[in-house]
Parts: C-alpha cells; sequence; structure tokens
C-alpha cells in the first residue's frame, strides 16, 4: 500500500506539479530580487546626485558632509528600527569590518570628488568595486559561465562608452582616494550578503562609525565650511539614500551572487543619466541610448546566464 502511494508520488503528473510549483517560487524571488535591486540603484543614483551638488558647489566641505552623512544615516535607521522592531526581535549588530569599510568609502568618497569630475570618479569607483567583487568571488572559489564573463565584458564597456568622451586625466590623489572607496565598498557589499536582518546590521554598521566620525570633526573642525543647502543635501543623502538605500541593497543581495551584485552596480550611472533627462531637461543622445543597451543587456546575461546554466542542469538530471 505505502509502495504504491510512494510510486503514485512519482508520476509524471505528481513530477510535473513539483518543478512548475519550483519554478513559480523562482520566479517570485527573481522577482522580488529585482525590485529591490532597481529600488538600490535608484538611491545609489540620487546619492550620487546628492554628493556632486553638496560638493561641487562647494555648499559644504568634504569632511562635515561625511560626518554628518553617518550621522543622520545611523539617526533615521535606529528611529525606524525603534519604530517597527521589539528590542528582542534580532540578535544582529552587523560587524566592525562592514562598519570600517563603510565609514572608508564614505569619507575617502567625499574627498576623491575634490579633485576629480564626475566622469572619471565614476570610472575609478565603479570600476573598483566590480573588480574588486569578481576578484575576490573567484578567490573564494566560484567560478563564472562563459554568459557571466561576455555580460561582465559587454557591461563594463558600455559603461565606459558612456562616460569616456567626459574623462580628464586623474590627479593621483583623486585616482588613490576613488580607488580606495570602490575597494571599500564592494568588501562591504560583500559583508552584506550574509546578513540575515538588514535593517538591524545597516544600522549597527552606521553606529559603529561614530567614534571614527568623532576623530575626524576633532581633526577638522577648525577647518568647516558649511552652508545650510550642503547640511540638507548631507541629512538626505545619510538619512535617505544612504540609510534606507543600503538597507534596501543588503536585503537584495540575499537573492543575489557576488557577480550579479558587483556587475548590476555598473546600472547606477546610466539611471544618473537617465534622471538628467527626466529632471533636468538633458537630451537623449545616441551615445546614451548606446551605452544604456549594451549595460542593460550585460547585466541581463550576467542576472540571467547563472540561473539558466542552473535550472538546464536540474532539468537534464
Amino acid at each position: 500500500m505505502f509502495a504504491q502511494d510512494k510510486q503514485l508520488n512519482r508520476t509524471p503528473t505528481a513530477v510535473a506539479l513539483c518543478s512548475l510549483g519550483r519554478e513559480k517560487l523562482i520566479t517570485n524571488s527573481l522577482a522580488k530580487t529585482s525590485v529591490l535591486t532597481g529600488l538600490a540603484l535608484v538611491a545609489f543614483a540620487a546619492n550620487s546626485v546628492l554628493c556632486r551638488l553638496a560638493l561641487g558647489n562647494e555648499a559644504i566641505d568634504a569632511a562635515s558632509f561625511t560626518v554628518i552623512r553617518l550621522l543622520s544615516g545611523a539617526a533615521v535607521l535606529f528611529l525606524i528600527i525603534r519604530i517597527t522592531q521589539k528590542k528582542s526581535e534580532s540578535s544582529a549588530k552587523g560587524s566592525w569590518i562592514a562598519s570600517l569599510m563603510l565609514f572608508l568609502y564614505a569619507i575617502s568618497f567625499s574627498y576623491a570628488y575634490i579633485s576629480l569630475d564626475t566622469g572619471t570618479g565614476a570610472l575609478i569607483l565603479f570600476g573598483s568595486v566590480q573588480i574588486t567583487m569578481i576578484l575576490l568571488s573567484l578567490i573564494s572559489g566560484a567560478r563564472l559561465h562563459t554568459t557571466e564573463w561576455a555580460g561582465v565584458i559587454i557591461a563594463f564597456a558600455g559603461f565606459v562608452y558612456l562616460i569616456l568622451p567626459g574623462v580628464t586625466t586623474p590627479s593621483t590623489a583623486g585616482f588613490l582616494l576613488m580607488a580606495v572607496a570602490g575597494v571599500a565598498w564592494g568588501i562591504y557589499t560583500l559583508k552584506g550578503r550574509s546578513s540575515h536582518n538588514p535593517l538591524m546590521d545597516t544600522a549597527y554598521n552606521f553606529f559603529r562609525t561614530i567614534p571614527l566620525v568623532i576623530l575626524v570633526s576633532l581633526f577638522t573642525f577648525s577647518h568647516a565650511n558649511y552652508s545650510s543647502e550642503g547640511v540638507l543635501l548631507a541629512l538626505l543623502s545619510g538619512g535617505i539614500t544612504s540609510g534606507v538605500g543600503y538597507t534596501i541593497w543588503y536585503i537584495a543581495l540575499g537573492g543575489l551572487s557576488a557577480t550579479q551584485a558587483a556587475v548590476v552596480q555598473l546600472l547606477v550611472p546610466v539611471i544618473a543619466a537617465m534622471g538628467g533627462v527626466m529632471f533636468m531637461s538633458e537630451i537623449i543622445t545616441l551615445r546614451l541610448t548606446i551605452s544604456a543597451a549594451m549595460v542593460l543587456g550585460g547585466v541581463l546575461m550576467v542576472v540571467l546566464g547563472k540561473y539558466y546554466f542552473t535550472q538546464h542542469k536540474q532539468d537534464a538530471t
């Protein structure tokens, strides 16, 4: 009797239903990850705009911008935790390594943009992020499929094609600072892939930067230069596009491989360029259209490439 029931569960119909249910779960998970990733990338693009407005227009100095950005991020995140979560709900408290990388990224990014133009800085930053994450992923034993390698190359080529006309020879200090920011952000992102409570981890990562923030304030207080506009931009950057944006990014990382997380961030400058078209009446150029198609196509190859090969292998067995 039990043998017959067991055999019945292995009929083609049962197998088909199980397969359909599995595909539905995978599709829903992919859709959720895609939405969260999209929201995080929009936050990154908005954050870049806020930083450029504040530092480029000299509305605030780099140190003060970084200090306000990190403190406001911590304040907003802990306010959200107080409203939405119980104290005993989770023991997740980020890590000192992630916090150090967050601080290193924020301070290096701010000071680098003093001597770099937007296009050059973006190329160094996102190029460093991608190289760091892919290299560390390969060192840890991950292997890329052919389509993933092709997607990485196409996406990066499209990104370079978009900003290359505006690239200028960077200063040595600016180049090194932005490269450090890219490496730090790449490591911070990789640390987030193991997060079980992104909100708590991100909040404590911001909170743990406070001792370093205090040190920066002590050393730069006499040279502080800020306006109400600069402070407002730093608050928005820290509380919304950094604090909330990074939390969403940590959630999205649960559904992304290290390679996928590295490559999709190349969409940020494309999103920023589209934002310029939408909100600042900038012209849609042929170069923008071609580069956007290359980046989007490359990202799609990376995101779906591994899924296709995994699914093909499961179907074969």
